[in-house]
């Protein structure tokens, strides 16, 4: 009995020694890939989807003008909301668009005009 209980503690100890070599390296490897600079994947990174301008709706160069908000959720997209480019209002990230795509997208009714700046009145497309 005291043979097997010494065989066991030997083993336990080899194990713990094991271990915390095992843990040494793999801080060592942490540390030296945080300090090393991420490498370049082997294959060209693809873009990212709906990272560029909504479909229909080119870039304005204007830096005023009018923006669609679209917003998305896991129940699935709510109604875009089209303001003006300067209103506070604005959460994530807008799209620039044009006067004339601004009056034509408030006619679709997926599309809303946004309650607090108001870019219907803006447009002349204000129906109430």
């Amino acid at each position: 009995m005291d043979e097997q209980l010494a065989k066991t503690e030997t083993i336990a100890i080899y194990l713990r020694l094991q271990r915390d070599k095992v843990k040494m390296a793999l801080a060592r490897a942490e540390g030296s890939a945080q300090q090393e600079r991420p490498r370049q994947p082997e294959r060209p990174m693809r873009k990212v989807k709906g990272g560029g301008p909504l479909p229909g709706f080119a870039q304005s160069p204007m830096k005023t003008g009018y923006v669609v908000q679209q917003k998305r959720t896991p129940h699935g997209p709510e109604p875009a909301f089209i303001h003006l480019a300067d209103c506070t209002m604005i959460e994530g990230t807008p799209h620039r668009i044009r006067p004339d795509e601004a009056r034509a997208a408030l006619t679709d009714p997926k599309i809303e005009p946004c309650r607090f700046c108001r870019p219907d009145t803006e447009l002349g497309t204000d129906l109430a």
